[in-house]
């Protein structure tokens, strides 16, 4: 039996997102900050925090990547919003919420 030859398409990267985390620590907490700066100009800003329970040894990672995962969700949650807003915005209507 025969095949079809295999074709592979290239596709090209339009644009690129850099998304900075900057986290600041004490012995009990630790907060992150997230940024993503989006083609049009505009920058989508969120946080995230952990908190250490006293019995827990430190371990600064484990805070920030506790932290670092809020910050990202909620930065996921706000992008997804604003792209549910331009849809609606260039549409003319209401749409049901992205999630």
């Amino acid at each position: 039996m025969d095949r079809d030859p295999e074709v592979i398409v290239m596709a090209q990267t339009a644009v690129g997102w850099h998304v900075e985390l900057e986290f600041e620590e004490d012995p009990h907490r630790t907060r992150a900050a997230a940024l993503v700066r989006l083609p049009d100009g505009s920058e989508v800003r969120a946080h995230g925090y952990a908190s250490r329970h006293p019995s827990d040894s430190n371990q600064p990672r484990v805070g920030e990547e506790v932290a670092g995962a809020r910050a990202l969700n909620e930065l996921a949650m706000k992008l997804l919003t604003k792209a549910h807003d331009e849809i609606d915005e260039e549409s003319g209507r209401t749409s049901r919420p992205l999630t």
